[in-house]
């Protein structure tokens, strides 16, 4: 793929991924707007994680069965379709439920990603996925700034129906420019989803991979979530904008995912899970001072989240370019199973984490934060030194298409589908 195209697929990665972050800096917002609690509107940014984690599950197990181009120009159309039903929705269960609908079907990254790392060599593997990564990274973060401005100037509708106006274009675009390949599978529906199951359970790098993303992750997810009561709170007594701007500083952390992919082309993907899991704990120190008042503690939130932003992401770097060198047939269904994991763990330090500042305040968030990131640090020390064993199947790169009537082409008809 050129260098153009690659860009452009790393702004879908970004715009398509917001979706599900931007409803977590408008929580005082819905809850104005909706007359409810600020801890029942954050709701609706747990249902679109959940809703992703879903998607994710039973959505991208298809990117190995079905056109990559048709696929992904679906998903963003479902996904401007959801995103117009949230800023439509009068009550919130309705807006929880639309919520839900846009995490399901913006999985768009999860299809993209595995199908550009079968479209460059191994030794570019690495190095193209922290790219793509950087442009889901950008969407992550930068939707909150997003959504916390836009928020603030035309109430907590506008974002929802500014970012169907994004997503909806993006489709048509994405149909000129998605390269044309062939699926590397012709398993049923059901058999895919099995497939994603039994890869979980037969290959010992993607269930390391898979926790290791799903602790990291859940303290992530509960910082974001949190940090918007705490700074909007009588601690600081900010607005939602403060929030959109510690999004912003920390937005910073997309420009680390091309170098880490580098590195992870260099050092092996170990290496740098050792370091983002060190990071991630120094994090949860740093975020800690963020509990008093103060010119001291605010600048302690934005430089740990910029940390924890930078460690999540380049982990996610290193597990991904693991888990794609296992079978080249089976990329969606391995990014599938990992993701999965991750998202779960994602939904649940969402849920824990506003449980803990609940009962807890912001030290507890912080607590969960480092527990969760040791966990993943003595998982990594205790992993086995036995070398893993060859990939279960021989790196078949996916084909790009120069013509129309090779679309057709029956890859497995001569060979038993990747399991």
């Amino acid at each position: 793929m050129s260098r153009w195209v690659i860009l452009v697929l790393a702004v879908a990665c970004g715009v398509s991924v917001a979706n599900i972050y931007f409803p977590q800096a408008l929580s005082p917002l819905i809850a104005r707007g909706l007359h409810v609690s600020p801890s029942s509107a954050a709701l609706a940014a747990t249902a679109a994680q959940l809703g992703y984690a879903a998607g994710i599950f039973l959505l991208v197990p298809l990117g190995d069965r079905l056109v990559h181009r048709r696929l992904i120009v679906a998903l963003l159309v479902l996904t401007g379709l959801g995103l117009l039903a949230a800023g439509a929705a009068p009550t919130l269960p309705l807006l929880i439920g639309a919520s839900a609908l846009v995490g399901a079907t913006t999985v768009v990254p999860q299809v993209i990603i595995p199908m550009a790392a079968g479209l460059v060599p191994a030794e570019r593997r690495g190095a193209v996925t922290g790219t793509l990564l950087s442009g889901l990274i950008g969407g992550i973060l930068l939707a909150r700034t997003f959504g916390a401005s836009v928020g603030t100037w035309w109430g907590w509708r506008a974002p929802y129906l500014v970012a169907a106006a994004l997503v909806l274009p993006l489709a048509l675009v994405l149909a000129f420019v998605v390269p044309r390949t062939t699926p590397p599978s012709r398993q049923r529906y059901p058999a895919l989803l099995a497939s994603s199951l039994r890869l979980l359970r037969a290959e010992p790098q993607l269930r390391r991979s898979g926790f290791y993303q799903a602790m990291v992750f859940a303290g992530f997810s509960a910082a974001w979530t949190s940090i918007t009561l705490l700074v909007t709170g009588p601690t600081y007594g900010l607005g939602a904008q403060a929030v959109g701007l510690i999004a912003l500083v920390g937005a910073g952390s997309m420009f680390c995912t091309p170098a880490a992919g580098r590195a992870v082309d260099r050092l092996g993907p170990d290496r740098v899970n050792l370091v983002c899991f060190l990071a991630a704990v120094a994090a949860a120190a740093v975020l800690a001072v963020g509990a008093h008042r103060g010119a001291l503690g605010l600048t302690a939130l934005v430089v740990g989240m910029l940390l924890l932003d930078t460690a999540t992401q380049s982990g996610q770097v290193a597990n991904q370019a693991r888990i794609f060198a296992l079978n080249a047939q089976a990329r969606s269904r391995l990014n599938t199973a990992y993701m999965t994991c991750s998202f779960l763990g994602g939904s649940l330090g969402s849920w824990v984490g506003l449980r803990a500042y609940g009962a807890l305040g912001w030290t507890g968030v912080c607590g969960l934060v480092g527990t969760t990131a040791v966990l993943a640090l003595a998982r990594h020390l205790l992993r086995s030194t036995t070398p893993p064993p060859p990939a279960s199947a021989a790196p078949v790169e996916a084909v790009v298409l120069p013509t129309p009537d090779r679309a057709s082409a029956d890859p497995e008809a001569s060979q038993p589908a990747a399991s």
